[in-house]
C-alpha cells in the first residue's frame, strides 16, 4: 500500500479562498479540479441544458403526442436502485405532467435477466401499452426493442449504459454516451437521465400552449430521488451530478422528501435533517438494492412511489428485514470467496493479475457485493460467478465484476469475447463494474483470458494500492462542528470525500466487535489525543505510522469527539 497527498494547485487554493471559501475547504475543492467558487454553485439555473442531449427533442414530441392521445405508457426499470429511482421518477413525473395512463414493469434478476428482453417487451404489450420507456437500461436491447416495434409499441430509450457495436431501433433514445451525442455530463446516472427527459417534455408542453411558465407543474420535487440513485450508482460526481445531488440533499435536509424516502431513513437509524451522501450510498441505497437482489425490486419502487406514510413504513421495514437477509447471505459468500480467492496464490506471494471465483452455493442477487469486498482486500480486478437459477439456464454461471483504477472491465470483457468467441454469452457495464454470463464448461476459460489480459494491461504500479490523500490535518481543524461542515458537502465518486494522512504516534489499540475484527486505537496527533478505529482490520500497528484516516464524529452522553476512521497505513 501506498499513501499519495493530492496535488493542490496553490492558485486555485488561493483564488477559492479569497472569494470567501473557507480555507480547508478551498484546499479540498482546488485539489478536486476546482478552481473559481462560481463552479460550486450548485443553483438549478446552473444545471446543463436538456437541449445538449442528443434525441431528448424527439422522446419529448413522441411522450406529448402520446399523452395527448392519452395513449398507455409503460416504464421498464432496472432492479437496481438507479433503475428504481428512475422508474419511480419516470411515473411521477409524467403523472405530474398530466399523463393519464401510466404503469411499470420491472424485470426478476434471476427469471428475465438485465434490459428489455423480447420475453418482457411481448409483455409490456399484452399489459395494453401503447409506449415502451427504459430507464436506466434498452442501450444494448437489439432483440427486445425489435420485439417491440413488432408488436407496434412505440419505444423511447432513457439509459446511461455505453453502447454496444449496434444501438436499437427505438423511436427515440436520451443517452449522454451514444454516439453523436455532445451532453458534457457523460457521467449521468439512468435517474438523471429520465429526470432530463421531464424537463424536455415540459419544455415541449409549455411550447403547445398547455402549461406556461406560472403554471407549469414543478418537478423539482423529483431531486431527492435523482440525488439518491445518483449517489447509489457511484457514477461520477462531476459537476453536474453534485448539482442534482446538492439539490436533492436540501430538499431532504428541509423535510420535503417523498414519504417512501423518509420512512427509509427512519429504517436505518439516520437522521433526514442532516442528511449526506453517505446515507444514500450506506443506508438507503442498499436497502433498495436488496429488494432487486434477493426479492422483488417492485418493493422498492412502491416505497418510492406511495404517499401514504403508513404504506412506506410498512414497505421500508420490509426493505429493511430483506436488507439484513442479505446482509447474513453476503456475510457467508464473502468469508468463503475470499478463501477461495487467497487459495490462488500463496501467502507470500502476490495475488494473480485478475480473480475470478465460483461457487454452487453462491447466490447471484450478492456476488457484485462479494466482488467489490475481494477487490478493496486484495486490490485486483474481480470477478465473482453463481449459477444461474433461471429455468433452463442452469448450465449458465452469472457473474459480477469490479475493478480497480487503470483497467476498464467492459472494455477487458470485449477483448476477451473478441480473442475466445463463445466463452461470454453476454456482458455489459462500465469502466470500474460490469457483469456477464458464460456456460459452467467456460469458466476455467474465462479466468484465465482475463487474467491475460489484465496480465498485459496491468503494471506494478496499478497493481499497488494507492491511498489519496489531502495531506496533513492542522489541528485547528480537528472540530466537531468542523466535521460537520464536510459531511455537509456532496463527496462521491470522483470527488473523493476528504482523507487526510501524517505520521502519528500509537498509544493503544485493542480489538473490538463482537468477532474480534476491528482495531481501536488511541494516539496522538499533532500533540493531542485521538481516538481511532479501523473497521475490518486485526493487525497490530508500530509504535509510529503513517495513517490515511477519515474524520467522524462519536457521541456519547452528550458529548461529541472527533474521531478518526482509518483508511489504511503505510508502515
Amino acid at each position: 500500500m501506498k499513501i499519495v497527498a493530492r496535488d493542490i494547485p496553490p492558485r486555485a487554493a488561493w483564488a477559492l479562498e479569497q472569494a470567501g471559501v473557507h480555507p480547508l475547504l478551498a484546499r479540498l475543492y482546488a485539489a478536486r479540479g476546482v478552481r473559481a467558487k462560481d463552479e460550486l454553485d450548485d443553483g438549478l439555473g446552473r444545471l446543463l441544458p436538456p437541449s445538449g442531449l442528443k434525441g431528448i427533442d424527439t422522446a419529448a414530441r413522441l411522450l406529448a403526442d402520446a399523452m395527448a392521445q392519452n395513449k398507455r405508457l409503460i416504464v421498464v426499470a432496472d432492479y437496481d436502485c438507479d433503475g428504481a429511482t428512475a422508474c419511480a421518477v419516470g411515473v411521477r413525473g409524467l403523472r405530474l405532467l398530466g399523463a393519464q395512463q401510466v404503469d411499470y414493469l420491472v424485470p426478476d434478476r434471476v427469471t428475465d435477466g438485465y434490459g428489455l428482453t423480447a420475453p418482457i417487451a411481448r409483455r409490456v404489450a399484452e399489459r395494453g401499452a401503447d409506449v415502451l420507456i427504459t430507464v436506466d437500461n434498452g442501450i444494448a436491447s437489439v432483440d427486445g426493442v425489435a420485439e417491440a416495434k413488432a408488436l407496434g409499441l412505440t419505444v423511447v430509450v432513457t439509459d446511461h449504459h455505453l453502447p454496444g457495436p449496434e444501438l436499437p431501433a427505438a423511436d427515440a433514445i436520451v443517452n449522454p454516451n451514444q454516439p453523436g451525442c455532445t451532453f458534457e455530463s457523460k457521467s449521468m446516472a439512468g435517474v438523471g437521465v429520465m429526470f432530463y427527459v421531464l424537463l424536455a417534455l415540459r419544455a415541449e408542453l409549455r411550447a403547445r400552449g398547455i402549461f406556461d411558465a406560472a403554471t407549469q407543474p414543478k418537478l423539482d420535487p423529483l431531486l431527492t430521488l435523482v440525488a439518491l440513485g445518483t449517489v447509489a450508482d457511484v457514477v461520477k460526481l462531476d459537476a453536474n451530478n453534485r448539482r442534482l445531488v446538492a439539490q436533492g440533499l436540501k430538499r431532504i435536509r428541509a423535510g420535503q422528501m417523498p414519504a417512501g424516502v423518509a420512512a427509509l431513513f427512519h429504517a436505518a437509524g439516520r437522521k433526514a435533517p442532516v442528511a449526506t451522501t453517505f446515507d444514500f450510498g450506506f443506508a438507503l441505497g442498499p436497502r433498495i438494492n436488496a429488494a432487486g437482489r434477493l426479492a422483488d425490486m417492485t418493493l422498492g419502487i412502491e416505497c418510492l412511489l406511495t404517499d401514504d406514510a403508513g404504506r412506506a413504513a410498512e414497505l421500508a421495514g420490509t426493505l429493511d428485514g430483506i436488507n439484513r437477509e442479505r446482509r447474513e447471505i453476503e456475510g457467508g459468500m464473502r468469508d468463503q470467496a475470499m478463501l477461495m480467492a487467497e487459495s490462488l496464490f500463496q501467502e507470500d506471494e502476490e495475488p494473480p493479475p485478475a480473480i475470478s471465483v465460483f461457487d454452487p452455493d453462491f447466490h447471484e442477487g450478492v456476488v457484485g457485493i462479494v466482488a467489490s469486498r475481494i477487490k478493496d482486500k486484495l486490490h485486483r480486478p474481480t470477478f465473482v460467478f453463481a449459477a444461474s437459477s433461471a429455468p433452463g439456464k442452469e448450465h449458465e454461471l452469472k457473474g459480477s465484476g469490479r475493478s480497480i483504477p487503470g483497467f476498464h472491465l467492459r472494455d477487458a470483457l470485449d477483448l476477451v469475447a473478441k480473442r475466445h468467441p463463445g466463452v461470454l454469452l453476454k456482458f455489459g457495464g462500465h469502466a470500474m463494474a460490469a457483469g456477464c454470463t458464460v456456460d459452467a464448461d467456460s469458466f476455467d476459460t474465462f479466468e484465465q483470458a482475463l487474467a491475460q489480459v489484465a496480465q498485459e494491461w496491468l503494471d506494478a504500479a496499478t497493481l499497488t494500492r494507492r491511498i489519496e490523500t489531502d495531506g496533513p490535518l492542522a489541528p485547528e481543524y480537528c472540530r466537531a462542528d468542523m466535521v460537520d461542515t464536510l459531511h455537509h458537502e456532496v463527496w462521491g465518486q470522483g470527488f473523493a470525500p476528504p482523507t487526510f494522512s501524517e505520521e502519528v504516534q500509537i498509544v493503544s489499540q485493542r480489538l473490538v466487535g463482537e468477532s474480534k475484527n476491528h482495531l481501536s486505537i488511541k494516539l496522538m496527533h499533532q500533540g493531542n489525543p485521538v481516538d481511532a478505529i479501523w473497521f475490518g482490520h486485526t493487525e497490530q500497528l508500530p509504535a509510529r505510522v503513517l495513517l490515511a484516516f477519515r474524520l467522524d464524529v462519536n457521541e456519547w452522553k452528550g458529548e461529541r469527539k472527533v474521531q478518526f476512521l482509518v483508511e489504511g497505513a503505510q508502515i
